[in-house]
This record gives structure tokens, sequence and C-alpha cells, in this order.
């Protein structure tokens, strides 16, 4: 079945023994199940919440009916297919464990045979084992360097060429398309030159760029701004969807001097304060819209900051509080582009926007200056001393769809209107998303105690003493003593102490 016991931190594909209760987490769902025994017989069958601990009324009666466990992982090996493949990796090893050793890498030779042989006798006796992917070449029967199967190969099997595959917001997704494969293989040959892995884990990979575009017969590229590769591919086949059901346009476009840059901006804010209007602002470092926001508050502007280090159930409850009028302005970095629909907003103004880089790229001005297009107030203020290139081409697409959309409304006699958003209803409340967090950081400091530091490499000891540097003093600060002690030691281990 593939369930852990586990006494300590009760999660999915756990189960845990108290008095005379059986408790037992199934990994497809969020709730668990209370199998009461007595005299090794069942006594009484509840549903409850592993979180709260309260029970859950089922619909119908557990003791009665019963119910189902599923196992915890489908990976099960044919006892057959594998001793087929097992002289396969045996050779393999044998051939690097001597191309180690003859190299003068003898720790690495013996923790490559010690790793190989373990993982082996576990898929021998229990038919999984973790890591089993890196096996996957054996099991699939490729070649060596042969691209592995994926999920469109499943459709191309299924359809032939009837099938679609679209792309969303192509101008992210390509790159990262692109940089997937070299990614993973310069992290997997580490762990092959260090020994924690046969050459054949290189083998477990996702497609190449070229291998993924073979596949599909049919591409759609969806994006607000796509990149010159995508307009390449689709030739004279592309189709622009610049009106919006609204009738909004595009917003004006204003360049101001960045000398005095806050001091303007605080004016603009307080001007739209004062019509009850919101404000989005955009910095370049998470640093600086963290200071701006103390500056802003300082001056009596009601201001908040929204970045990546903020709890992603934590943000959806900042752009709601923006758009409820509990503060005025949302200073952000990365965060404030596509996707972020706020009818309330009037005012997008973009701090050093002259700074070449990702964060002031074409396509990010433009999808920041979108943020503005969903009121009719709408306006974007670019902060610059000088026009970049980016600032150049993202202004003349901004201005030539907004001459297209207001020919548009004047030729079918539109009247550009505000959207009328509802508010959403909370995912999970506060005393909740707090037991979520603390028992998910509980989880990862739990796996970090069970770390096999003879299994690391010298970047990864660094990287782990940073991390549970930090968990330490995190778990002190919460009176959570026992564990820090735990997590101390760990350290001493790390370190060699």
């Amino acid at each position: 079945m593939q369930y852990s016991r586990s006494e300590f931190e009760f999660t999915r594909g756990t189960f845990r023994l108290r008095g005379g209760n059986f408790d037992i987490y199934p990994a497809y769902q969020d709730t668990a199940y209370r199998i009461s025994l007595e005299n090794d017989a069942v006594t009484t069958i509840t549903e409850f919440d592993p979180i709260s601990g309260k029970n859950i009324p089922s619909p119908s009666d557990l003791n009665q009916v019963g119910i189902v466990i599923y196992p915890a992982k489908h990976y099960l090996l044919d006892q057959e297919r594998f001793l087929k493949v097992e002289t396969e990796i045996k050779r393999d090893l044998e051939k690097e464990y001597t191309q180690l050793k003859d190299a003068g890498k003898l720790v690495e030779a013996q923790r490559l045979l010690q790793r190989t042989n373990y993982d082996l006798e576990t898929m021998r006796e229990l038919g999984f084992v973790n890591g089993i992917e890196n096996y996957s070449r054996y099991f699939d029967g490729r070649r060596i360097g042969e691209r592995p199967y994926a999920l469109p190969d499943y459709f191309k099997h299924r359809y032939g060429n009837d099938w679609l595959c679209i792309i969303d917001e192509s101008h992210m997704t390509i790159p990262q398309i692109r940089g997937m494969f070299n990614g993973d293989q310069a992290r997997k040959r580490t762990l092959v030159d260090y020994g924690f892995r046969l050459e054949a884990a290189m083998d477990n990979r996702p497609l190449k760029f070229n291998e993924f575009y073979e596949i599909p017969p049919h591409f759609i590229h969806v994006s607000a701004t796509p990149d010159s590769w995508e307009i390449e591919q689709s030739k004279d086949k592309i189709v622009e969807q610049l009106v919006r059901p609204t009738g909004i346009v595009d917003p004006e476009i204003e360049i101001r001097p960045a000398e005095g840059e806050i001091q303007d901006v605080i004016k603009e804010i307080k001007l739209r304060a004062e019509k009850e209007e919101r404000v989005l602002v955009t910095t370049l470092t998470k640093k600086t819209a963290e200071d701006l926001t103390g500056y802003l508050k300082e001056q009596g502007i009601r201001a908040s900051y929204l970045h990546s280090d903020i709890k992603t159930l934590e943000r959806t409850d900042i752009l709601d509080s923006l758009r409820k009028n509990e503060f005025d302005v949302l200073i952000g970095v990365n965060l404030l582009r596509e996707g972020l629909d706020l009818p309330e907003v009037t005012l997008v103004a973009i701090l050093d926007a002259d700074r070449e880089g990702f964060l002031r790229s074409r396509v990010s001005l433009i999808q920041t200056m979108g943020r503005a297009a969903r009121n009719i107030k709408g306006e974007v203020i670019l902060y610059a001393d000088k026009i970049t290139d980016s600032m150049k081409e993202a202004i003349s697409e901004i201005k030539r769809r907004r001459e297209y959309q207001v020919e548009f409304n004047r030729k079918h006699n539109i009247t550009p209107s505000n959207i009328n958003k509802p508010f959403r209803e909370r995912i999970i409340d506060g005393s909740e998303s707090t037991a979520v967090w603390d028992t998910l950081n509980s989880v990862e400091t739990k796996q970090s105690l069970e770390l096999d530091v003879t299994a690391l490499t010298p970047r990864d000891k660094a990287r782990w003493v940073k991390r549970l540097e930090r968990d330490m003093k995190k778990l002190a600060s919460d009176m959570q003593f026992e564990l820090a002690i735990q997590v101390r030691d760990k350290l001493r281990q790390l370190k060699g102490e």
C-alpha cells in the first residue's frame, strides 16, 4: 500500500497508532479516517479533519458500508519485467563504477555502488523505490539519449493529426520550454559526477524544445505580448483580439522626469484617493517596494506592498483589500503584471522606467501598463530621464492598440463602461490559513532533519546550512524549543562539528 508510519507529522500517505485508534490519511483526499479497534476487531469508523481533529458527518454510515483505501503510490513493478532490466542496470553500474575508480574518485565510486544496489534491493522487495524515475530508460526500453515519452505522445497516438495544442501566455511559456532541458541536465550532471546516480538518470529529462514542437500537428500561441519567434512561426496567421467587451480602450501614457518621482507619485495618489480610486506602483526591487510603502504610510497614505516573499494565500487577500478601499495604493515588483483584473485602479505608475532589463523590457512594460485598462479613467505614468528602446516599442504598441479601439468604438457607437466585478469568497479563513502554513513548515522542517548528510554535495550542504539556520531561529522565536534543538544538532552534523 506504500503508506508510511508517522507519529509526529500526520500528512497524506501516512498512518499512526494512538491507543486503540488507527488513523490513516489517504494520499488522494483532504480528510482522514479513524478506525477504532477492540480485541483485534473494528468497532467504529469515522472520518475527520486531520488539521482540526473534528469529526466530519458522513452521508452514509461508514460502519455499515465500510471504506476503501487505495495505495498511497501506484508505482509497482512487474517482477518478471524487473528481472529483465536488473541485468542492464547491473551492467551499467559495473561499467560506471570502474570508470570512477580509474579516475581516482573512490568515494564517488563507492557511493554509486552502495546507492544503486540499495535501490535494486528495494525495487526487488517492494516493487518501488524513491527516485525510480531515474531508471525509467531501462523500464521504457529506450536507447541511450532517446527522448522520454510525454503527454503529447498520447494525443498523437490517440488522435493522429486531429488535435490542437494551445500554449497560453506563450511569451512566458516558450522560454520555459526552451530552458527546461538545459536546467535539468545541469542539475543531473552534478548528481552523476558525484556518484549519486547512474548515467541513465540523464535520460529521465524534459523534452528538448525541438522534440516538443515535433509532436503536436497544430499550435495556437495565446499572448498579449507575443515574442518575435511566435510571430515568425505564425507567419500571416495572426489574429488580434484588441476589443474588450466593456469597450474600455488601452490607457493614455505620460512620461515624466525620474527626478522627484516619489513626490509626484504621492500627489497623484492623493488626487485619486479623494475620488476613492486606486493606484498601482511598480518598483525594481522588493526592498524598494517595502521602503516606499513605509514612507507613504509616514505621509499619511494608506499603502501596502506585494511581492514574491508574501505567501500565495495572502496575496489574494491583499488584492481584495485594495479593491475594498482598505488602502489606496499597492506597491509591487513583478507580480503586478498579467492576470490582474482590478477595475478600481485608475493609475499605474512605473518608477525607473528607463532601467533596461527584465523588469523594464518591452513585454514587461506592456503587461504592467495593461493593468490600467480595466477602468475608463485608466492612465499610465512612466518616470524616466531617457526613452529606452523598450519604452519606445511598448508605448508605440499601446498607442496602436488604443487608436484601433477608439476607432472601433466610434464606428459601432460603443460607449466604454467599467465592469462590476464581484468580490470572491476567501478560499480559506485566517485561522485555517495559519494552521495550514504551520503544518507545511513543520513538515518541511521534519523532512530536513531526516537528511542524509553523506549524500550531499558541498554546494547542497552550504544551502541546507543557510536554510536550517533560518528555521532554527524561527522555531526558537515561536517557542518550539525541542524542534529548534533538533535543528541545531542537524546543523552541527552538517558543519562537521
